[in-house]
């Protein structure tokens, strides 16, 4: 009997133990900690879950005014992201409330519980929730997370801060090992530019008014702790744009002596509308692995700004990993079946630049290649990288192309696969595609086949959520609105809708480099893309209103086949044709790229460098829907070349700045050539966007087929310095034509007004009177008038000098002139502030540079003809032109000029020579008037004028006026 008690004993001490163990043993299988990715989770102590919670501003196009405040709590679903188990142990996750209640949806609460369930308990662990007033977490990643022993290497971090903000501080937090120092390190601040940390606190904040908050982009400071390592702080940071990563730190020439894992932290603060700092932990950290093989091997992608199918261009790569003296002896290894075996590979390697060059690939391959380091202390296999010799078809990813099914996910994820194996093209054979939005990727070329059609289809991306709400202005060119002034630091309105969102597009870029959209095929908006500044009352699948948005990318080429061939106009057949040996007219048009329908614009690059756009047919297939062209706006380095556009309702070259990516950015170096086409506004111009400098800009062979503003416009209206632009000067290779404009309103039309819709810039509202007409509007009152200068336009012919646009003419091309069409003479107009005595209670201001006429000076006509239609009475002599005030920067806008050949306010050193001036109906009015010109030079000049006309040239209030050799047209 003892021992059946015995024994019975054992066994209930051996369940008791055994069941207290399982339970020990569930309760550490239900442990949880930060998950990787988090940005929610404050930390994890003992019972305890601590949360993030704060508030911030995120504005939807659809948020109410004052609305934009709401909270960063995350949600239910959203936490269960935030964490992970301790060993990975499988486990299930549930939140109660304070009385118990599960709940699977809304905001966390302050004693909400987590409960963690294990396989083996129905709860294991509970885990009291608690909220904490912190930034919600930041992302810190690595352009390579592992680099090699001993390499010479370039570091490049990104952060990115969890939630917008103005005067942010970021802290990097960096191991022993990493030598930074103010020359070998880099910072880019929300897209502004790479700068090198000595000279941060002195980049350029852009063009401001002086009611901008921000005298510098920030401050940078290194501590060197005792423990080693370093830590950057960046103080200062104006954060509330979001641009893609917030910084980019490039620390360069590094080399890691010691293998290993090397963490690396960061961590930040906000100030508005609430000061809060974030943890530090999950997303915002990350590990740098420093192997002793070779693990930086990259093939460098080809990067020409022209596609050409060479034979060598899938036949040869390049590889590089890295310049490393103790590697010494290589050899470039090969696979053909995705890794199952390997053969040394012949190359061309260069051990003192760490590259290799391979040749003569076989095409349409699939290619993986490593290197074998075959001695010191680099020893062994690098990475592998792989390589497709050939055009990767698009149906080789899924079934696409049918017309009927929707392949934006399909056609994304080619490209997400593509630009993970280093980039390579894509293919788009014969067929239909319908898409979305199309999410560019670097280094991802899309070739589109003459028998492919690429067809836009609703559902388009969203417009991104900002910090500032846009609704005060979102479009409008009333003189008296003052919305865009309102907040001098919300860049939202300081252009109109369509410039500030980038992500509703059919195709999207943000900080992309290397991209190409080419081939002879179809790229059709279908109807899809709105064309209209009221497109955010739109329902929110139809929001969508460009083709290509491209933000802050570089080297991209949009365009057709190559050729060399220059571009022009057959009047008769009504086509493009190319300029063949001899003269030969080769009409053959099937090499260009087909774009019709493309809503408010076909390309909108903003902050965008080294951009090529050629061999484009736009509308063949459909002339409507279609707005803006090509607009550049604060891009530099760009090409466009052979452009047929065959009627749209808005410009169709644009260079121009703006403020929409929450800075301002000049542009410079454009080389534009043969662009032709019919447009309801201008061929070529400059603005209206102009809220940085714009330089150097050659312009040649342009045929304006109509255009019911201007051909060629410059407009300066937001206080930029517009200078070295070149009509028709040989510029951009030999002159094979002389331009020519037909269908003009105004032929040319050079300009400056005070609109300022810059950031910090203050506006008043006055009463004046000009011209003994009382004014009621807007003046700046804390920016200087931009200039204009160093203009030169060179051998146009220019005739049917009336709005003849075919825009909105659904029965023929064009119209001929009937005496209804609106016509103006060619303008070269300078803007004045009025004068304090003409205005109600005075001027109460003085512009920083004290300088209230704004002139263009240096103009230089040679080689230019004008034949106007003619026909006012002498009676128009007498006509008082406006100045060009806020939000009035047209042709209209100056009514009717006393002069029919060219009309010149506040200019200076205007110079017009082997020109001529005449009209096909008698006109009254003077052939040239100069108002305000100070220095005219007029040489060798015909004009319609009878030798009884007293003035030829009439001036008033000029100065330094001469001319000579004046001829005149028989009447």
């Amino acid at each position: 009997m003892q021992q059946t008690r015995l024994y019975l004993l054992i066994l209930f001490l051996c369940y008791t133990f055994s069941a207290a163990a399982q339970q020990l043993n569930n309760k550490a299988n239900a442990g949880i900690e930060i998950s990787p990715l988090a940005t929610h989770v404050v930390r994890i102590t003992g019972d305890s879950l601590i949360l993030v919670d704060g508030k911030t501003y995120i504005y939807s196009v659809d948020t109410p005014e004052g609305q934009g405040m709401v909270s960063t709590r995350p949600g239910v679903q959203a936490l269960f992201k935030q964490i992970k188990s301790i060993g990975n142990q499988a486990q299930s996750h549930q939140i109660t409330d304070q009385k118990g209640r599960i709940k699977t949806s809304g905001q966390i609460n302050d004693g909400d519980q987590l409960l963690v369930k294990t396989n083996q308990a129905k709860v294991s662990k509970k885990y009291m929730i608690k909220l904490e007033p912190m930034a919600v977490g930041g992302k810190l990643s690595l352009e390579q997370s592992k680099i090699t022993l001993n390499s010479l290497t370039d570091l490049c971090l990104y952060f990115t801060a969890g939630q917008r903000s103005p005067d942010v501080t970021v802290r990097i937090f960096l191991p022993r090992g990493i030598d930074v120092n103010p020359n070998n390190t880099s910072v880019n601040v929300i897209g502004r530019g790479e700068v090198k940390l000595k000279d941060f606190s002195s980049q350029s904040i852009g063009r401001v008014g002086s009611a901008y908050s921000y005298s510098k982009v920030g401050q940078v400071v290194i501590e060197k702790p005792e423990a080693g390592g370093s830590i950057l702080t960046f103080s200062h940071l104006d954060l509330r744009p979001a641009n893609g990563p917030d910084l980019k730190l490039t620390i360069r020439g590094i080399k890691m002596s010691k293998a290993g894992i090397y963490p690396i932290r960061s961590k930040y603060s906000t100030s508005q509308p609430e000061n809060l700092i974030s943890a530090g932990v999950g997303s915002e950290s990350t590990l740098l692995t420093v192997s002793k093989q070779v693990s930086g091997l990259i093939r460098i992608a080809t990067r020409d700004l022209q596609y050409q199918d060479t034979p060598d261009r899938y036949t040869k790569i390049d590889l590089n990993w890295g310049k490393n003296p103790n590697i010494q002896r290589v050899t470039i290894m090969e696979s053909m079946d995705r890794g199952k075996t390997w053969k040394p590979r012949s190359a061309v390697v260069n051990l003192k630049e760490a590259s290799a060059s391979i040749s003569g690939l076989q095409k349409n391959q699939n290619y993986f290649f490593k290197l074998l380091v075959t001695d010191g202390p680099n020893k062994g296999f690098s990475n592998e990288i792989s390589f497709y010799s050939g055009k990767m078809d698009i149906k080789n990813f899924g079934r696409a192309g049918d017309g009927e099914k929707d392949d934006t996910e399909l056609i994304n994820n080619a490209i997400e696969s593509i630009h993970q194996s280093g980039g390579g093209t894509l293919l788009f054979n014969e067929g239909t595609y319908l898409v979305r939005t199309v999410h560019l990727k670097s280094n991802v070329y899309l070739y589109i086949n003459k028998s492919a059609t690429i067809k836009a289809i609703k559902g388009a991306d969203a417009p991104e959520s900002t910090w500032f709400s846009d609704k005060k202005y979102r479009s409008g060119l009333s003189p008296t609105d003052k919305g865009p002034y309102e907040d001098p630091e919300n860049y939202l309105t300081k252009q109109d809708v369509g410039h500030h969102y980038f992500k509703n597009a059919m195709f999207f870029g943000e900080r992309l480099d290397n991209v190409k959209i080419i081939g002879n095929g179809l790229i059709t908006g279908n109807g899809n893309l709105v064309n209209g500044d009221k497109v955010m009352n739109n329902e929110p699948d139809n929001r969508a209103d460009k083709m290509f948005s491209l933000k802050l990318c570089s080297q991209v080429e949009i365009g057709g086949i190559y050729r060399p061939e220059d571009l022009w106009y057959d009047p008769e057949q009504d086509e493009p044709y190319y300029i063949g040996k001899d003269g030969k007219k080769i009409f053959d048009d099937s090499n260009m790229l087909k774009i019709d329908r493309a809503g408010h614009f076909v390309l909108l690059a903003t902050g965008t460098d080294g951009i090529n756009v050629h061999n484009t047919y736009l509308g063949k297939a459909s002339s409507s829907n279609a707005r803006d062209i090509y607009d550049f706006m604060g891009c530099n380095d760009v090409n466009a070349t052979n452009i047929y556009s065959k009627v749209s309702s808005d410009d169709i070259i644009k260079p121009g700045s703006d403020c929409a990516l929450g800075f301002t950015r000049p542009a410079r170096n454009y080389k534009i050539r043969n662009i032709i086409g019919d447009t309801n506004c201008n061929l070529f111009q400059i603005g209206s966007e102009t809220a940085d400098d714009i330089k150097d800009i050659c312009v040649d062979n342009i045929y304006v087929l109509g255009a019911n503003k201007a051909g060629f416009s410059i407009s300066t209206n937001d206080g930029a310095h517009i200078s070295d632009i070149h009509l028709n000067c040989g510029h951009t290779g030999k002159l094979h034509s002389r331009s020519k404009m037909y269908r003009t309103r105004a032929p040319f039309f050079i300009s400056i007004s005070n609109r300022a819709r810059i950031l910090g810039a203050t506006a008043g509202r006055y009463v004046f009177t000009e011209n003994g007409i009382k004014h009621d509007e807007l003046l700046i009152n804390n920016v200087n008038i931009g200039k204009v200068e160093r203009i030169i336009l060179n051998g146009i012919d220019i005739a049917e000098v009336y709005a003849g646009s075919s825009y909105g003419g659904r029965d023929k091309r064009w119209k001929a002139y009937d005496g209804t069409q609106e016509k103006a003479t060619p303008i070269i107009a300078g803007y004045a502030l009025p004068a304090t005595e003409t205005v109600v209670g005075g001027l109460k201001f003085r512009l920083p540079n004290a300088e209230h006429t704004g002139y263009i000076s240096g103009i230089e006509l040679n080689d230019v003809h004008v034949l106007v239609k003619g026909g006012n009475p002498a009676a128009d002599t007498a006509n008082l032109t406006p100045e060009l005030g806020v939000g009035q920067y047209n042709v209209a806008n100056l009514k009717t000029q006393p002069s029919y050949g060219l009309w010149a306010r506040h200019v200076k050193n205007l110079s017009i020579k082997n020109s001529s001036f005449n009209y096909e109906s008698r006109d009254g009015r003077y052939p040239i008037f100069l108002d305000d010109v100070i220095g005219a030079n007029i040489k060798n000049v015909k004009v319609a004028a009878t030798k009884s006309d007293i003035f030829i040239i009439k001036s008033k209030h000029s100065k330094h006026i001469s001319s000579e050799a004046i001829t005149f047209y028989d009447e």
